[in-house]
């Protein structure tokens, strides 16, 4: 069994001290990369990620003192109809409306909510695309990252769009 430590650093400014560290289930898909994402674009740039089977999460999690997200019984997992990225949003007061446009569609990919983003089934494929590469999960990570930027992009411009009309 190996854990995956090494830092995916999306920004280019100075490394902080104490970056914080997270843990997950490994074999990530969409929630699991979407919170990563989420994280470093608007929380901590530094974050680190650590993958590890879905039975040890809670003790690895202990041991490295990070902070466990997309898993059962967790403060940033799945709660009714919300996914961990829409737990994230909420925790850390992200209330940007393309953030939440884009948590619609992440929770459309990633569960089966009573009015699914017609957009979540084209980011569900993609994302289970990308685990058919046979990449590590943080090379999915590295990867995917673009796909989520451009998610957001186009989020951001619908929601312009709609505050004009």
């Amino acid at each position: 069994m190996s854990v995956s430590t090494r830092s995916i650093n999306s920004c280019g400014s100075e490394p902080r001290t104490t970056a914080m560290k997270w843990i997950t289930r490994e074999r990530v898909k969409v929630d699991r990369v979407a919170c990563p994402w989420l994280i470093k674009k608007f929380i901590d740039p530094q974050a680190e990620f650590l993958f590890v089977p879905a039975n040890q999460v809670e003790v690895r999690a202990k041991e490295f003192g990070a902070i466990p997200y997309d898993i059962e019984r967790c403060e940033l997992g799945h709660h009714g109809e919300d996914v961990s990225f829409n737990s994230i949003l909420k925790k850390y007061k992200l209330t940007d409306p393309a953030l939440a446009l884009l948590g619609e569609v992440v929770r459309a990919a990633d569960s089966h909510p009573s009015k699914p983003h017609p957009a979540g089934e084209g980011l569900r494929w993609v994302a289970f695309g990308f685990s058919a590469l046979g990449l590590s999960d943080l090379e999915i990570l590295k990867q995917e990252f673009v796909v989520y930027d451009a998610l957001y992009a186009e989020c951001h411009r619908r929601v312009a769009s709609e505050s004009k009309s």
